[in-house]
This record gives structure tokens, C-alpha cells and sequence, in this order.
């Protein structure tokens, strides 16, 4: 057993972020996909248009109306809605509606390589976001070795994922493609999730630095 300074993390915050982060998939991602696809089966490419673009706009209103805080996630995916809404009205366009989203994995893949060289990635600020990390692990040198590492992993991650939107949105029906993005691409991201986190606790155990989940306990 290493005895040699025992540290315990607590991430007793990750369960309530990661609820809220898949409330705000749901929210901003999947409701919206799923009304444009009922929608457009029912009335056209109009009508999915519309619906999509009605979902973000009345859980805006919402907030707004009961004097809720607008996460800067919602901000950002209405405004990108907007302009993708705008563009296939335009275009009349499918295949331009859902470009936007299958190039937004590339993006993302870059912003982690780029972040590479910086004492913390990208992806190291995005996970003290979600649980504050304290300084003895933010600034252990296999910790930081493990996120540039991890950030080679998400990079090929969201590659493949954007590869495979895009070779969906060319060759299937639209119904296929919705199953093969969203099914396909969050099975993906869930699978390098749980292996992230294994290894992560790997690391760390290897450094004698213990995590630990759930709720804090409780001391006075």
C-alpha cells in the first residue's frame, strides 16, 4: 500500500453536474431533433424548421418568464439554431441544415490538439469545471500527462464522430441518419467516458490519490 501522502478527492459534485449536463442535452439537442423529425414527417422540412426553432425559443421564454438563469449553453445552441434555421430556409436543404453539426466535431477536435502544448488543455479546464480539482492534482505532473493524453483520445473521438455524421448525412434517408448521429455519436462519447474515468483512477492510484464519489460526508 503507498503510505506516502495518502490524498482523497472528493467528486461529490460530478453525479448533480452530470445530471444537469444531460438535462441540457436533452434540452437543447435531442427535443429539438426529435420535434424537427416529427415534424418533418408530418408537414415537410418547413414544418420541422419551425418546430425545432419553436423548442429553444419557448424553453428561452420560459426562463425568461419565471426569472430562471439562462445556461450560456442554451444562449449558444439557440443562436446556432437560428442561423442553421436561416440557412435551410434559404438552401431548402437538408444536407446544409445538419452540415453545421457534423463539422462542429472537427472543431472540437482541434480546440483539444491545439490546447496540447499548455500546461492544461482544454480538456482539463472543461473537468474543473464540472468538479473543482484541487491544485495538488492540477498540478501533478502525471495528472497533466494523463489530460494531454485523454485530450488524444476525445480529439479521435469527436474525428470519428464527425467522419461518420458526415459520410451518414451524403449517403442515408434523414430518418437513418438521426439514429446513426445521435445513437451512434452518444453511444461513442459514453463509451470514452466511462474509459476516461477508469483511467483517470488508474492514474491517480498509481500516485497514491484516491477519488472518491457520492455525497461529502457531513462534518460539524
Amino acid at each position: 500500500m503507498h503510505n506516502h501522502h495518502q490524498l482523497t478527492v472528493d467528486l461529490h459534485g460530478l453525479p448533480s453536474h452530470l445530471w444537469h449536463a444531460t438535462k441540457h442535452l436533452v434540452e437543447t439537442v435531442l427535443a429539438p431533433l426529435l420535434l424537427f423529425y416529427l415534424l418533418y414527417r408530418l408537414t415537410g422540412f418547413t414544418g420541422g424548421l419551425l418546430a425545432a426553432l419553436g423548442w429553444v425559443a419557448a424553453a428561452m421564454t420560459f426562463r425568461l418568464v419565471v426569472g430562471a438563469k439562462i445556461p450560456v449553453v442554451l444562449w449558444l445552441t439557440t443562436g446556432i439554431l437560428v442561423a442553421r434555421t436561416v440557412l435551410g430556409f434559404v438552401t431548402g436543404s437538408t444536407f446544409v441544415y445538419f452540415l453545421e453539426p457534423s463539422l462542429q466535431n472537427f472543431l472540437i477536435a482541434i480546440v483539444l490538439l491545439v490546447t496540447l502544448p499548455f500546461e492544461r488543455t482544454f480538456l482539463a479546464k472543461l473537468a474543473n469545471d464540472f468538479c473543482l480539482l484541487p491544485a495538488e492534482l492540477t498540478r501533478n505532473a502525471r495528472v497533466q500527462r494523463f489530460f494531454r493524453r485523454v485530450s488524444l483520445l476525445w480529439a479521435l473521438v469527436f474525428t470519428i464522430n464527425g467522419l461518420t455524421t458526415l459520410w451518414a448525412l451524403a449517403q442515408v434517408t434523414l430518418g437513418n441518419f438521426l439514429v446513426v448521429s445521435t445513437a451512434g455519436s452518444f453511444s461513442l462519447v459514453a463509451v470514452a467516458a466511462v474509459a476516461s474515468l477508469l483511467w483517470f483512477r488508474r492514474e491517480l492510484r498509481g500516485e497514491g490519490i484516491r477519488l472518491r464519489f457520492g455525497k461529502r460526508p457531513a462534518t460539524t
